[in-house]
């Protein structure tokens, strides 16, 4: 089967299903290990790999000073496809106080979705370096990317209001949910959105972030489910949705950013668990931008990974919630080329563990 799949298609697909049909096999190596996690890395301009212990195995970007295309600036999003890592290059803020070195008041954009091998080589891009638009192969402050079974991207274009779906062989945007450079909650509408994934009905799973609320809608576009108020003035039950994913028992976990709080609901949006990421006095210290959580992944060991942005941490938590993990350092950001057992990371805005696809799309269709 993997073989005639390959004979079908391009150099590029060739090599992402050849690392589609590796994917299975157990890697012995450091990179791309079942137990190592990926982290973006926000505005240090990388994505790395982590092994348990908080060594970096492995490193795209060459850290918080380079604005160049060498590195991925401001990352919020990596997800591991087989060998190759796909990032979204989301720019960085003018006068960002965890990004000093991003001198120029209008900010340092990338806006770029990039497709890299472990040596760094992209491999595929989507969007120009720099670059801000709306157009063919544009986009404008990319935070997310998901990368679909049918060899499809999810891309969360945030400032350009819209999720599109772009054909990797052809890079046509085959589907759009949202109105291109309008901001808005009523039909086709989002405020802000800042994430998308694919469910196994079909539909996808929409955060958005501003309209307070996580929508799941149709390929019709139409809105079937939704938790949150959809107004960007009330901010109950959750506030600034930043991320959605639904879990194999139909629960939906949410990263409600605003309350600093990982929330987890079930099918009659009961609240079935929560934690809060910023409860101690270390959580008071003054910073930037505030905590922010912007990602919770739940494992398959049941435990929950948590992006705590700018407490400058990512932590994993069980469901007693107890701390077991911790990469980076509450309240302390850093730079670190060698491990971020204690300290080294700024403002990581995603996590996710390598082959662990628990609640979120997996890129071959399987878990």
């Amino acid at each position: 089967m993997c073989v005639q799949a390959t004979l079908r298609n391009s150099a590029f697909v060739l090599a992402t299903v050849i690392a589609a049909c590796l994917s299975a096999v157990a890697q012995e190596n450091e990179f791309n290990s079942r137990h190592n996690t990926l982290i973006a890395d926000q505005f240090n301009n990388r994505v790395i790999e982590v092994d348990r212990t908080g060594k970096i195995v492995w490193q795209f970007g060459l850290g918080p000073t380079d604005f160049s295309p060498a590195s991925i600036i401001g990352t919020n999003d990596a997800q591991r496809v087989g060998e190759l890592t796909l990032m979204a290059g989301t720019g960085t803020p003018g006068g960002q106080p965890e990004a000093p070195n991003c001198t120029n008041p209008s900010g340092c954009p990338d806006n770029r979705v990039i497709l890299v091998d472990r040596h760094g080589n992209i491999v595929w891009q989507y969007g120009q370096f720099g670059v801000t638009g709306s157009g063919p192969d544009q986009l404008n402050v990319p935070v997310q990317n998901t990368w679909l079974p049918n060899r499809h991207v999810l891309i969360t274009d945030q400032a350009n209001e819209r999720i599109i779906e772009v054909d990797v062989a052809t890079k046509e945007i085959v589907w759009q949910y949202g109105t291109t450079g309008f901001s808005g909650n009523g039909p086709n509408q989002l405020n802000n959105p800042n994430c998308a994934e694919l469910l196994e009905n079909g539909h996808i799973l929409i955060c958005d972030e501003n309209n307070n609320r996580a929508i799941e809608v149709t390929r019709t576009k139409q809105i079937i489910w939704q938790y949150g108020s959809g107004d960007p003035n009330i901010n109950d039950p959750v506030s600034g949705v930043a991320f959605a994913s639904r879990l194999e028992n139909g629960h939906t976990l949410i990263t409600d950013s605003n309350h600093a709080r990982i929330v987890e609901i079930d099918q009659n949006k009961n609240v079935v668990w929560e934690y809060f990421t910023c409860t101690g006095q270390a959580c008071n210290l003054p910073r930037g931008t505030g905590p922010l959580p912007t990602r919770a992944a739940r494992l398959r060991n049941g435990h929950t990974l948590i992006s705590d942005q700018y407490n400058h941490r990512v932590i994993e938590v069980n469901h007693a919630k107890q701390i077991v993990r911790t990469f980076g350092k509450l309240g302390s950001l850093g730079y670190n080329t060698e491990s971020v057992a204690d300290g080294g990371l700024n403002s990581p805005y995603d996590a996710k563990r390598i082959g662990d696809y628990t609640g979120l799309t997996p890129p071959f269709g399987d878990d």
